[in-house]
């Protein structure tokens, strides 16, 4: 009744009028709110205007946008003390092995010195620690990275470490928790992190792993308190196993990476598995997801860290990234690579939104007469993200970037290779979701052996998929260059 008394007392008596009145009032209101707290936040311009021009054209819609994905509320509280924890245990790490690491930054300098600032840069910024003694084998696609997985899980003899941005419920999925299930019973350690978003399609699993003893935690759950928390998403893909085996790169627990004529589309993408003194990084990364979701932690000892046996030659360090980070490593670490190329620098991403930097560099290289090539999905699984892709083509073509786009289904692949000695493999998109939100994980590997097979994979991949010609792509119809065009105006906030 005192709300009526209040509006007639405003607005007379029609209601209607009243009530539109009012709605304009407390939306404008809201809308004012929200942009002074985007200039507040001093965000990025270019993404701050992207949010404000959402809010300006389509009111509702970009509030409910902002509400969703733009708000950075909680980031410094949830993941300062992360932060700091986890540059504690860095150190600790390091200052274990100090000697060695000087003498493997040494080794590594005089074997391929054009590539050895990216490993000291990841040394001096506290993020990796380069390692000698690894085996690393290439996967490609489902058919083969499940295989060695399931074997290697059902080998493991004292704990299994698992954090997956997506683990779906159906065969793969359902066949990696009964393997689960088994060790269990066996008296194995069962530790699992889900990502909370990317796992909807989950199922029982959790419950049903818990029910024979196992940890299993989800990584920043989407509703907390009735925060909708859709950001700082956990996008890795790492398995650990008795600290001896690990896997990592980008393929998620599900069977649409099997390519078994379930699914429509064949899904080209690349995994690792790794043996020797590297896993112990990705263990480490893992402690880190671990405690944070848990707030526990377990020994920084035998056998969850242990020296390899393995007589290699090597060289691997490890790229991590995270809203925790103090800085973007993901994608400095891919601008280092860029710069440090000599001949060639070979990419394969299915999301290709860069930032100036990398747009930049990228440019940069291809104008210094490198061969720079592009291979990009022709059709994505998002229609935004695909056309906001295709407006930065324009650009690579002009630089002399040579771009192609992989017919054959949709390529999935995060990687990259540079000259002959140095490749990137991981969960790294080209865009600012992994450069700056998601936390994010890469193998950085400086095997000869392995740049020779991903480049081999590479050429493989040309031949299902067609070179863009740069007059053809120029002369595309009015239409679809507006939608690409329209599409990179959301970049800063896909």
């Amino acid at each position: 009744m005192l709300v009526y008394q209040i509006l007639y007392f405003l607005w007379g008596t029609d209601w209607h009028i009243a009530i539109k009145i009012t709605g304009y009032v407390l939306l404008s209101l809201s809308f004012i709110g929200v942009v002074g707290t985007i200039l507040l936040e001093n965000r990025n311009p270019v993404k701050a205007l992207a949010y404000i021009m959402l809010l300006v054209f389509v009111p509702i819609l970009g509030l409910i946008v902002y509400y969703y994905l733009g708000r950075d509320l909680r980031k410094r509280r949830r993941f300062t003390l992360k932060g700091s924890k986890d540059e504690t245990l860095m150190l600790r790490y390091f200052e274990s092995q100090r000697k060695e690491i000087e003498s493997l930054q040494l080794e590594l300098r005089h074997q391929v010195a054009s590539k050895q600032e990216l490993s000291a840069m990841l040394l001096n910024t506290r993020h990796s620690v380069v390692s000698k003694n690894n085996k690393v084998a290439l996967l490609l696609n489902g058919e083969e990275k499940f295989p060695a997985v399931f074997e290697a899980l059902r080998k493991a003899k004292h704990h299994i470490h698992i954090e997956y941005y997506i683990f779906a419920a159906d065969d793969v999925g359902n066949e990696v928790a009964a393997i689960l299930v088994e060790k269990l019973q066996e008296g194995v350690e069962v530790r699992f992190v889900y990502d909370d978003l990317g796992c909807d399609d989950i199922g029982e699993i959790p419950e049903w792993l818990e029910e024979y003893g196992a940890e299993v935690y989800s990584f920043s759950p989407v509703l907390i308190n009735f925060y909708v928390n859709a950001n700082y998403r956990n996008h890795r893909k790492i398995i650990v196993i008795d600290g001896e085996v690990a896997f990592t790169g980008g393929i998620n627990i599900d069977d649409r990476y099997l390519n078994n004529g379930k699914h429509p589309v064949f899904w080209r993408d690349t995994h690792l598995k790794l043996e020797g003194d590297v896993v112990n990084l990705l263990q480490l990364q893992f402690l880190m997801s671990y405690r944070y979701c848990s707030r526990k932690t377990f020994p920084f000892s035998p056998p969850y860290f242990q020296r390899s046996d393995l007589e290699e030659n090597c060289f691997t360090d490890i790229v991590a990234s995270g809203p925790d980070s103090d800085f973007p490593m993901a994608m400095q670490s891919i601008l280092m690579a860029i710069n440090l190329a000599r001949r060639t620098i070979r990419i394969s991403n299915p999301y290709f939104i860069p930032n100036e930097q990398v747009l930049t560099a990228l440019q940069m290289a291809a104008q210094a007469g490198k061969n720079v090539e592009l291979l990009l999905p022709k059709r994505g699984d998002s229609f935004f993200v695909q056309h906001a892709a295709q407006s930065y083509i324009k650009p690579m073509l002009d630089a002399g970037v040579k771009v192609y786009l992989y017919e054959k289904g949709f390529i999935h692949a995060k990687t990259i290779s540079v000259d002959d000695n140095l490749a990137i493999i991981g969960s790294v998109n080209f865009d600012y979701r992994s450069f700056y939100l998601n936390s994010e994980i890469a193998v950085v590997s400086y095997d000869k052996k392995l740049v020779q097979q991903l480049n081999t994979a590479f050429a493989q991949d040309l031949r299902d998929a067609v070179q863009i010609d740069r007059r053809t792509w120029k002369h595309r119809s009015v239409w679809e260059r507006f939608i690409d065009a329209v599409c990179r105006l959301l970049t800063p906030l896909l």
